[in-house]
């Protein structure tokens, strides 16, 4: 094989396991979100199923890419139930914190006097793991246009696959199901540092919101819908609006966080 196509595949490889990371990151924080107030292990049960849903979402996205993307309406509804989650905790977050106690820190409040699991309920944990597999469902369309869109830079093996060149194929699958492990682990340190942290919660709701607003970007640059041009989620200008409202919401969450602590050891 010519090593000058081993090397660009490697380097688009090596660019979209990036790529993914990113995504993995703002996928994780809504994940993390959704699972955390389930005691550690069905916490760990949910993830899990999560994981797997993310990674049969995003094989079957690769042989549908091409159909689903007709389905803007999917990512939409993703999009609404986000910012509506988001909307009603920080309204949740912000009137507790106003009005009532502070919420316990940590895990504590999963166990009860005796040091016993309170387990939730299983249509509670079955409720939760449905959520975290629908959000899976427009995360993965996200993930697999991103992939095509890099993958199909690359000069076909002509050898074809599932509708498509067998070389592409392969670095989008890679990229993908790389990019599914990196949000797994991710979200499991997300859960952590929203115990450790409890002042970054109301931060970690208004990112929730903000993946959504990027959902709805998405959908208005569908070309069926076009109010905003086709290029635009994908272009250097957006993904540096986005990155740095995240950003941004994270220093306001982490400062909070810290005042927040400070005032607990006050007192």
């Amino acid at each position: 094989m010519d090593p000058s196509l081993i090397l660009s595949y490697g380097w688009v490889l090596f660019v979209l396991v990036f790529l993914e990371g990113l995504l993995a990151a703002d996928n994780a924080v809504v994940m993390a979100v959704m699972v955390r107030h389930l005691p550690p292990e069905q916490r760990k049960r949910a993830l899990f199923y999560g994981l797997l849903g993310a990674f049969v979402f995003r094989f079957a996205s690769l042989f549908l890419i091409s159909y689903l993307v007709n389905f803007w309406f999917i990512q939409a509804a993703g999009a609404a139930y986000l910012i509506y989650m988001s909307a009603r905790n920080l309204y949740k977050f912000f009137k507790a914190k106003g009005h009532g106690p502070e919420q316990p820190e940590g895990d504590d409040h999963h166990f009860d006097e005796h040091g016993r699991e309170k387990k939730a309920s299983p249509k509670e944990f079955w409720g939760t793991v449905a959520k975290v597999e629908f959000a899976d469902i427009a995360f993965a369309i996200d993930s697999m246009l991103a992939a095509m869109a890099i993958a199909f830079t690359l000069k076909p093996l002509g050898i074809h696959f599932g509708g498509m060149d067998l070389g592409q194929f392969a670095v989008m699958f890679l990229g993908g199901m790389i990019g599914v492990i990196l949000m797994r682990f991710a979200a499991t340190w997300f859960v952590e540092l929203l115990n450790k942290y409890p002042g970054l919660e109301g931060a970690a709701f208004a990112i929730v919101g903000w993946v959504g607003i990027k959902l709805v970007i998405l959908v208005l640059a569908h070309p069926k819908i076009q109010i905003i041009p086709e290029h635009f989620p994908h272009s250097t200008l957006w993904q540096i609006i986005f990155w740095a409202v995240m950003l941004g919401l994270v220093f306001i969450g982490w400062i909070s966080s810290v005042r927040h602590n400070k005032q607990q050891k006050s007192h």
